[in-house]
């Protein structure tokens, strides 16, 4: 069993930092993807010269000039270089000849291929030295995994068989299980604040996976777990800087709030389908509503109590509140555009579940809502998972920067900003 690390960062300085820390725990150390586009060959140049010891990969993901690329990459101290599977046969053959000439060996990747069994025979055919069953960072946000793909390509081929993509301390021991020889782990290394330690329990995994996987694997984290971890700014960065209310601010906010949205249109001054809202509203909603800005108030206490009492998250208005200090006794999460003793009359009009704007931002039912001390932010209900699941991502590495910054590097160091300024 090979522990392989991916150091799929952008700037060098940090990759070999990170190496340094797990060196002792890791066989094979990846120049990634992201790092060998950052900084080329230098990059598998510095990892063969500070671990001279351990077989350096170079994940260049060939898919074209596959003696070419295999040759520079070899000449620059790649012990192992990756082609695509999705490649020509061409592209593959001379990879594998090329390396033959250079010393190196040739891994394929079957991320994104259709027929992955085929693929893999047909590799092994060509001379690969390895196939590796992917499961790329876009894919896993989606809820993609290796293992659907990875007993059968272990039954397809003879060679080792590598596997990657989303791999942690609770899965990894069904990776052994189910024929992968290679394990690739990224994030769940590179990620963690003490990376040394982690490293650590993978290898002692890959020693003896029965004693773990005895334990089980956890359940995949539902939205709402996901969202109980994270912050709005961790969901902004998912989301691109986008999906952020404007101009509403918190009335109440102990810590955080979330839940699906259950959307109203309120017309100005008429709180009736406000407070029905209540009633139709499940336990866990965040009771979202759009009240064009008026300035009569179409939430107070009373209306607090009975959300309360129904189990609602909390409540976010485009327009006014009032009753401010009962709301706070109460401790039921607000945000609103205004406050106001004047409250408006129950007309009977407006609509709910339906699609509101609210803050400047369409609110859906069943969209989610995540709100803490910066905001309000929105996640579209079709893509919930997936943003949740990069929320997550970002935050990990956030963690990892904190420890870096508190081993006494700036951000602006860490970060290397003036070297990726726009030119």
């Amino acid at each position: 069993m090979i522990l392989q690390v991916a150091l799929d960062f952008v700037d060098l300085e940090r990759a070999l930092r990170i190496g340094q820390e797990v060196v002792e725990s890791v066989d094979w150390i990846e120049a990634g993807t992201p790092l060998i586009k950052a900084c080329g060959m230098d990059a598998v140049r510095a990892l063969k010269k500070q671990f001279p010891a351990k077989k350096i990969v170079a994940d260049l993901k060939i898919a074209d000039t596959g003696d070419i690329e295999t040759e520079i990459a070899a000449k620059a101290g790649a012990d192992i270089v990756t082609v695509l599977g999705t490649s020509d046969d061409q592209t593959i053959i001379h990879a594998v000849e090329t390396a033959k000439n250079f010393g190196c060996r040739i891994m394929v990747d079957l991320l994104n291929v259709k027929d992955v069994e085929s693929q893999a025979r047909r590799a092994e055919e060509l001379g690969a030295d390895y196939v590796m069953v992917h499961t790329g960072i876009d894919q896993q946000m989606v809820g993609m995994d290796v293992f659907t793909d990875l007993r059968r390509v272990v039954g397809s081929v003879s060679i080792p068989v590598a596997v990657g993509g989303g791999l942690t301390l609770d899965n990894a021991a069904r990776a052994i299980e189910d024929g992968g020889e290679i394990l690739i782990v990224g994030g769940a290394i590179t990620k963690a604040p003490d990376a040394a330690g982690v490293a650590k329990r993978f290898k002692k995994l890959i020693q003896n996976p029965k004693i773990l996987a005895k334990a089980g694997e956890k359940k995949s984290q539902t939205i709402e777990e996901i969202l109980a971890q994270v912050s709005t700014s961790n969901v902004s960065d998912a989301m691109h800087r986008k999906g952020e209310m404007h101009g509403l601010k918190p009335i109440f906010i102990e810590d955080k709030f979330y839940g699906k949205a259950f959307t109203v249109r309120a017309y100005p001054g008429d709180w009736s389908k406000t407070v029905q809202s209540i009633d139709s509203a499940e336990k866990g909603d965040v009771i979202v509503i759009d009240a064009h800005a008026s300035r009569a108030a179409l939430w107070g206490e009373l209306a607090t109590r009975s959300a309360l009492l129904k189990g609602i998250a909390g409540l976010v208005i485009d327009g006014a509140v009032r009753d401010v200090e009962e709301i706070r006794k109460l401790r039921f999460p607000v945000f609103a555009r205004y406050i106001s003793p004047a409250a408006g009359e129950p007309k009977g009009m407006g609509e709910m579940c339906i699609p509101i704007k609210c803050g400047g931002i369409e609110v859906n039912p069943g969209d989610y809502i995540l709100a803490d001390q910066d905001g309000v932010v929105v996640i579209p209900e079709k893509r919930a998972l997936e943003i949740a699941k990069r929320a997550l991502y970002v935050k990990e590495k956030e963690d990892r920067v904190k420890k870096e910054i508190q081993d006494g590097r700036t951000l602006g160091r860490i970060l290397e900003l003036q070297k990726w300024e726009k030119v």
